[in-house]
């Protein structure tokens, strides 16, 4: 049998005395993909950053290519000794170029002068190798963060690691990027090479993973065959229950309308032309399309993010103005974004401030905080919402990505909504997670607020709305009955403007 290329065993590790890992094992082999799953919280990533050296080890033994590792590793002596990681959240410097991110601290020099040009050459080959046309002089904050995780994927690679740890790698990649991409592990896994693999999307998991090893609240439970497992079985094991129903959708009469939008248009990206929809209250909306098809910019336009260039948005049936994300709040229209560290979240501060932010009237008097208030109200909603935290004075930094979507979505919780807006709820979040997720959705519809949420997870888009609107290149071209179309159909309306003209936009779209 070959030697492992990483081997742990009974990893300890905790921070501020609360037990992260709990006598965890694990092993990759030459030529494999092992899958680590597990719910947020479970210890997947702190495992992998032990093995890594971002953390230390409190107990245990680790051993890399036969050789016991006798002290803890650091990021540097890790990469040296072969070990490269993907993290799940982008760790790229947004003013840097694409190259001078992927060969950062390892740049090519000629003498005592930096070598621009063979370091550009260098770069373009990684990106070529991910079907990534891109120059690699382009800065990083000229790229969408699919681009973005892309050019992550590419500095790993160019480690020229052993062991590669992937943690999320797809959570933020088109479907084309993910093909790219599994191309290049099956590239890699017949150079002999090892790699950990973080996922929640587990339908991906059988075109690539040998093994897997189940995880669940910092401990070890099993390692498993991958292919002589079944979904259920492994899901069963991740959460320690059956999970009975995927999508828990509800049926509820919408009431009378509640947003308007008449023919917004905006420039951001691939901008916004002429959109118009409605919103009922107690309804659910998706938004559906390909990267790029302008549903994230629809999003930020309504929360006052980017400016509109045109159009009307009316609330209740009367006209108002969103110029900025304050206009939106004031109208009690509420946006969990896409990312939510960068946008939805001070990752540098406590559950308890994050929660109460944006909520300061509420917990004040005579315009001083009362820490009573903020902390019965900030305590309230993270009992409410089932937060997973050692309290509400830790650091959101140090929760997993399921609980910092709760707080994202919680601290509006706390106003009178009367409209949420849902960019990617549930992306890098474990299957019990979302569907405490899609209960906080149905919550809302039961309350009758009007409910848009953007998903580029068709299954879930299907799943959970009552209407679907699809998108391309900043148009609408569908408006669907959730219970009478498919992913086939949402598909071929989602590429429509591939293959039509805007003059035939009425005669292609189906409306609800």
């Amino acid at each position: 049998m070959a030697v492992e290329l990483v081997k742990v065993e009974h990893i300890n590790k905790s921070f501020a005395g609360v037990s992260a890992l709990t006598d965890v094992h694990f092993d990759l082999l030459p030529g494999e993909v092992h899958a680590l799953l597990g719910e947020n919280g479970a210890g997947k990533s702190t495992l992998v950053k032990i093995i890594s050296g971002v953390y230390s080890r409190d107990s245990g033994n680790l051993t890399i290519n036969g050789n016991k590792i006798p002290g803890n590793l650091t990021p540097h002596s890790a990469q040296a000794l072969g070990i490269g990681i993907i993290h799940q959240e982008l760790n790229l410097c947004p003013h840097l170029t694409i190259a001078e991110n992927i060969f950062l601290n390892r740049e090519f020099t000629s003498g005592p002068l930096l070598d621009k040009k063979k370091q550009n050459n260098e770069a373009g080959k990684y990106l070529k190798m991910l079907n990534l046309d891109i120059d690699p002089r382009t800065l990083i904050r000229e790229l969408p963060v699919s681009k973005q995780q892309m050019v992550e994927i590419c500095k790993t690679l160019s480690m020229n690691a052993n062991v590669i740890i992937m943690d999320e790698p797809t959570s933020a990649l088109t479907d084309k990027e993910i093909e790219d991409l599994f191309k290049v592990i099956s590239l890699l896994k017949a150079e002999g090479k090892g790699i950990i693999y973080i996922s929640h999307r587990l339908e991906e998991l059988s075109r690539i993973v040998d093994r897997t090893t189940v995880m669940r609240d910092g401990r070890y439970i099993t390692t498993l065959n991958f292919k002589e497992s079944s979904l259920d079985e492994i899901i069963s094991l991740m959460v320690g229950r059956n999970l009975t129903e995927k999508f828990p959708r509800i049926e509820t009469s919408c009431g009378e309308k509640v947003l308007e939008v008449k023919n917004l248009s905006a420039s951001r990206g691939p901008g916004l032309k002429n959109v118009s929809f409605d919103l009922y209250r107690g309804e659910i909306l998706a938004f559906a399309g390909l990267m790029g098809a302008g549903r994230t910019e629809l999003v930020r336009a309504i929360s006052g993010a980017d400016r509109i260039s045109a159009g009307e948005i009316l609330l209740n049936g009367k006209t108002i103005s969103v110029r900025t994300p304050i206009d939106a709040i004031k109208n009690g229209i509420f946006c969990a974004p896409e990312d939510r560290k960068l946008d939805g979240l001070c990752v540098k501060m406590t559950v308890k401030e994050n929660i109460t932010l944006p909520n300061l009237d509420m917990v004040s008097r005579f315009g001083v905080i009362s820490p009573k208030l903020e902390q019965k109200r900030s305590g309230a909603m993270v009992a409410n919402l089932r937060i997973k935290t050692p309290g509400i004075e830790q650091y959101v930094r140090n929760l997993s990505g399921g609980n910092q979507q709760k707080i994202v979505v919680g601290k509006w919780l706390m106003r009178d909504a009367q409209v949420v807006v849902f960019d990617e709820p549930t992306r890098g979040i474990d299957v019990a997670s979302k569907i405490e997720i899609y209960n906080i959705i149905n919550d809302l519809k039961r309350n009758k607020i009007g409910v848009m949420f953007v998903s580029s997870e068709l299954p879930e888009v299907l799943g959970m709305a009552d209407r679907i609107i699809v998108m391309c290149n900043g148009r609408i071209t569908a408006n669907l009955d959730a219970r009478k179309t498919n992913q086939e159909e949402i598909l071929r309306y989602a590429t429509q403007y591939n293959m039509m003209g805007d003059n035939d936009l009425e005669t292609k779209t189906r409306r609800f």
